[in-house]
This record gives structure tokens, C-alpha cells and sequence, in this order.
């Protein structure tokens, strides 16, 4: 036994007597929520102007929700509710995801690999969707950086531009309109090591190129983040509502702290509805330029017995059209529908299922690549005592 269970019942009964009190606290603060919402839902200058004195005076690194003023020629409130368009009569649906195995100084060989899933459908078609692989293996230099082995962020950060760059070159031989979309956040996130930051700088150029190229292939792209943790917009109200000579200490202060984006757009949104659009107030914003800038709403894709609620990230080139919004709105909200009470989207589902390595195929590329140096007249390592006595019968365990 690893876990000692009649330490963590006294734990969890501990918990259990401050759970009553913690819920009552909460039920407060997101009525408090509610009236700041309405309070600031048509006051975009003051909430622009805010956050831009605290960006500028008190948090650079400040992230949350902005306004956006003028959003396809009509104002949005910050409260607005948006119901479900109409679906196309035709288009072409693209969904990528990435899997990848990273660096293992305990195998016999040491590589890595990414490999993307794509699946690609004909809205309205009886046609059955189209799968796409493509697999990249990283093996000796390739696995080097100037600084060192390739981390396993640096190799993330690799996989989430290439599935943006999959995208772009599946999209040339598709029917229009194309809606395409990855799972996760557009947004790259690079390593804190400031020896990556360089690699990073590339990478997000790279990016921003592919970007540009969707947009003058006129395909709609988006990031869908199933569940979302990041709370943007509250973070928005607790900036708003603070009192001036309180700003100085925002970075430590969350007065709504408990509430969340996704409790809050539960509440609000319909099934089928989309909320406001926002910008994304952030440290890499200045990275996203002009027509490349993120946005996000956030989408009620459940039920009325069971609302769930999702966070679409889009490019500006998608804000701006009214019909390409539309269009995204329509078409993600038809995709959760297909796995019934798994709100989430089919062909992304799909994807994943596409590109995902599991263990056994992981264990075959490992044996393919000792085969072929051995028959080169190569030799390999012997995999490492610590993961041998992990393999031995009896020793399994959950990973988490």
C-alpha cells in the first residue's frame, strides 16, 4: 500500500466540515458577480481604460477579458447573449490534434515524435469523413537544440505550430467555405526558460505567418478549450470593481476569487448560445499584430438538463465577418451534438482518436528503429535498471 487512506480520511472529513460554510461563501460572491456584470455590461470605455492604467502602472503580466468596441459593425454587451445561426448549405469541416512522444534517456534508443491527426467532412454530404497522418521523427541532431536536448515544452510548442500548418496546407484542396479547428487554446504558450526564448520568438513568427496564410485563404480557424480554467472575464469584473488606491496591490488581490468563467456563462447562456466576443488582455497579445490579434466567446454547447460551456478562440479576420462567426457558431454547436450528452465536437473527438500513440505503438517505432541500427551495425543502449524494475510483473502503476 502507497497511500495511506486513514490519513487522508481524516483529510477529507476536515474537508467536509468546511465545505458547508466554503459553499455558502460562493453562492455570495457569484451573486456579487452577477450585479458586477450587469453593473459594467455597456461601460467598454472605463473597462478599457481601466485595464490599460493597470497594464501600464501596476501588472504588465495582468490577463483577463477586454471589451471590444464595434465588434461586425454593432456593439455586444458584456452580458449579451447571442442565439444559434442557421447552418450552412455547404462547406468543408477540418479538425487537427498532435500527440507525441518525448525524449526517454531510460529506453534503449532516445528519440521523439510528433504525430498529427486530421479528419476532414463535406457539411451536408453523405460522404463519409476523410483521415489524414503525418508523422515526424526527431533522432540524433534533430534532437539537440544550442542549448541542449529538446524539452518536452519546446517539442509541445512544435506540435501546436505544426497543427495550425497542417491545416493550411489540407485546406488548399478543400471545398469552401472551410471551418477548421484544433483542441486548446490558439494562443502559443512557450517555456519560462529564458534560453528558449529565442526558439519561442521563432516559432511564434512562424506562427503568425500561418496565421496570415489562413486568412488569405479565407479558412475560419479557431481553438476550442473543452472546460475552460481561465477566468477571463471575472478577472475583468474583480479589476473593474476594485477601488483606486487598492490597484497597487492587484496582482495579489481576487476578491471574487471561487467564482468561475465557467459557472458564470452556465448560468447565462442558453444551450446553443454564444456569449460576447472579448479581446485577450495578456502579456503576448503585442505578439498577435493586426489581423492575427486573439479573441475569444465563450459557448453553451449542452443541454438544458446539462449546459456545458466551451471557449473559442479565433483570429481578428473571424470577429470581423459577420457570416464566418456565424458560420463557426453554427457548425461547432452541430458537432457536439453528434455524441449525444458528450458536448464535445465529433471530427475533434476524431482526430484525436487519429493521432493519439498509444503504448504498444510507441513500443513497435522503438523496436523498428533498434532493428534497423542494429542491421546497420549500430549499437544500442540497454534500457535503464530504474525502468526495468518499473516494468517487472506485479509493479504497475497509474500514471497521472
Amino acid at each position: 500500500m502507497s497511500v495511506d487512506f486513514q490519513q487522508l480520511r481524516n483529510q477529507i472529513t476536515a474537508l467536509g466540515d468546511r465545505a458547508p460554510a466554503k459553499a455558502r461563501e460562493i453562492k455570495k460572491l457569484r451573486e456579487q458577480t452577477l450585479e458586477k456584470l450587469e453593473n459594467f455590461s455597456t461601460q467598454r470605455d472605463f473597462l478599457i481604460q481601466r485595464v490599460d492604467r493597470v497594464v501600464n502602472t501596476f501588472d504588465p503580466n495582468l490577463r483577463c477579458a477586454l471589451p471590444v468596441n464595434d465588434v461586425m459593425g454593432r456593439e455586444e454587451p458584456l452580458d449579451g447573449c447571442f442565439s444559434l445561426p442557421d447552418l450552412p448549405d455547404r462547406g468543408t469541416i477540418l479538425a487537427v490534434d498532435g500527440s507525441q512522444i518525448t525524449p526517454d534517456r531510460h529506453a534503449e534508443v532516445n528519440y521523439c515524435l510528433i504525430n498529427l491527426g486530421a479528419i476532414g467532412m463535406n457539411h451536408a454530404s453523405a460522404e463519409a469523413p476523410v483521415t489524414f497522418v503525418e508523422t515526424k521523427l526527431y533522432y540524433g541532431e534533430d534532437l539537440f537544440t544550442e542549448y541542449g536536448q529538446l524539452s518536452e515544452a519546446r517539442l509541445a510548442l512544435q506540435r501546436d505550430f505544426f497543427e495550425r500548418e497542417y491545416i493550411a496546407r489540407l485546406a488548399l484542396s478543400c471545398e469552401g467555405p472551410v471551418v477548421s479547428f484544433t483542441d486548446g487554446p490558439m494562443e502559443l504558450w512557450g517555456s519560462r526558460d529564458p534560453a528558449e526564448s529565442s526558439a519561442y520568438k521563432q516559432t511564434l513568427d512562424d506562427y503568425c505567418s500561418v496565421l496570415v496564410n489562413l486568412r488569405h485563404q479565407g479558412i475560419i480557424t479557431a481553438g476550442y478549450v473543452d472546460k475552460p480554467g481561465a477566468n477571463l472575464v471575472v478577472r475583468l469584473l474583480e479589476v473593474a470593481s476594485m477601488p483606486d488606491n487598492e490597484l497597487t496591490n492587484v496582482r495579489r488581490t481576487f476578491p471574487l476569487r471561487g467564482v468561475t468563467d465557467f459557472w458564470l456563462y452556465q448560468y447565462l447562456l442558453q444551450p446553443g448560445e454564444r456569449s460576447a466576443v472579448f479581446a485577450i488582455q495578456s502579456k503576448s497579445a503585442k505578439s498577435y499584430p493586426g489581423e492575427t490579434a486573439l479573441y475569444f466567446f465563450y459557448l453553451n454547447v449542452g443541454y438544458d438538463e446539462a449546459p456545458w460551456i466551451a471557449r473559442v478562440e479565433v483570429p481578428a479576420w473571424v470577429v470581423e465577418n459577420n457570416r464566418d462567426l456565424d458560420l463557426l457558431h453554427a457548425i461547432l454547436i452541430d458537432q457536439c451534438r453528434v455524441l449525444g450528452g458528450r458536448s464535445y465536437p465529433y471530427l475533434l473527438h476524431r482526430a484525436h482518436e487519429t493521432a493519439i500513440v498509444t503504448q504498444p505503438e510507441k513500443a513497435q517505432v522503438t523496436q523498428m528503429i533498434v532493428q534497423e541500427l542494429i542491421r546497420r551495425g549500430v549499437t544500442t543502449d540497454r534500457i535503464s535498471y530504474k525502468q526495468s524494475t518499473k516494468d517487472l510483473a506485479g509493479r504497475a502503476r497509474y500514471r497521472i
